[in-house]
């Protein structure tokens, strides 16, 4: 699900609205690959992540003239962290560190999106995480087969690893689930992620997509995909491509502190509107704007963040810095991020 920027870098390589001469250039895409130093058992590290892309703007801006014109103004990067560019998994140490400052000035395209955050600074692009299609293409059962699970969720509740008291992860939106609905016969909930996982969602009317350390998750894509109504429990979220996803019409949008009264709020929605919204999931441009395929298709989700780009052009003319003038502080923030990586 962190894996955004790979196949970024890669549609950019066979794109056409990639040049080689940099003066017809009017962005400038560096790829990094901060989520590929990873734990053993896969997940993004992102302690490293402000050395990896200190070291890689000291050697765009070292070696071309393009970064120092507008100190990255005219660039942009893909940070799919859990915080973005704050590059930590928790919230409190994510708001603790904020954005890199040598990325104070570039375009941030990432998965996080939380209104009026530190994480979040005006003129990102968010977009969904990714999920891979073929796997869940290869996982459609026929389009009429009845949905007979009324709510829909697997993943943890708590994450006892790393909060170990509870209540810090997911802001106990998830634990409020588990303990209030885990003998409720509406709602299918458990820690288990079964083989037929994919299967099951197009088995159900909702799918709850509560946040996790982060707001984001990809039950998010996968509702969409599979047609499941997604329950978003994440206040202030900010969700991708909205204007190719009508999210209000399409999710249910429920209140953290709102979780203990789940099963009434989703049984008093009337059938009417439950048809409405299934309607309008069922619409493959909607499916299409959520994915990164491979090669890519008109719609989806890579161009829909080049209409994200294509739409902050023209640069103002102010982006451009005077001669000698600078406007970043390369010693900005924590020691240990200065360390050449």
């Amino acid at each position: 699900m962190f894996a955004a920027e790979i196949f970024m870098h890669r549609f950019l390589l066979s794109s056409p609205v990639r040049t080689l001469n940099p003066e017809e250039a009017d962005w400038f895409y560096t790829p990094v690959y901060t989520t590929c130093d990873l734990t053993p058992n896969g997940l993004p590290l992102p302690f490293k992540s402000p050395r990896m892309m200190r070291s890689a703007i000291q050697l765009i801006s070292s070696n071309w003239p393009y970064w120092n014109r507008t100190e990255g103004a005219d660039h942009f990067f893909v940070v799919p962290h859990d915080f973005g560019a704050c590059f930590h998994y928790q919230e409190e140490k994510a708001i603790e560190r904020g954005i890199l400052h040598l990325l104070q000035r570039a375009t941030l395209v990432q998965t996080f999106g939380q209104r009026n955050h530190v994480c979040l600074k005006e003129g990102s692009i968010t977009i969904p995480p990714y999920a891979p299609p073929q796997k869940m293409q290869s996982h459609l059962i026929p389009p009429d087969t009845p949905r007979s699970i009324f709510v829909y969720f697997r993943g943890l509740f708590y994450d006892v690893g790393n909060d170990p008291e509870g209540g810090y992860y997911a802001r106990g939106a998830r634990a409020a689930v588990w303990e209030n609905f885990k003998d409720n016969p509406l709602f299918d909930i458990s820690t288990e992620h079964p083989m037929t996982y994919y299967e099951d969602m197009q088995r159900a009317v909702f799918c709850l997509c509560p946040l996790g350390w982060a707001p984001w998750s990809p039950r998010l894509v996968e509702g969409v995909i599979f047609g499941c109504i997604p329950v978003i429990i994440a206040d202030d979220i900010v969700l991708p491509f909205a204007d190719a996803i009508p999210w209000e019409e399409i999710g249910v949008f429920v209140a953290e502190e709102d979780v203990p009264n789940l099963d009434t709020i989703l049984t008093s929605i009337p059938p009417e509107v439950i048809l409405r919204k299934q309607r309008l999931l069922a619409n493959p441009s909607m499916k299409q704007a959520m994915l990164f395929p491979q090669p890519a298709q008109p719609g989806d989700a890579f161009h829909q963040i080049l209409n994200g780009l294509a739409r902050k052009l023209p640069h103002d003319r102010n982006i451009y810095l005077k001669p000698g003038e600078k406007i970043l502080n390369w010693t900005a923030g924590p020691v240990g991020d200065l360390k050449p990586w």
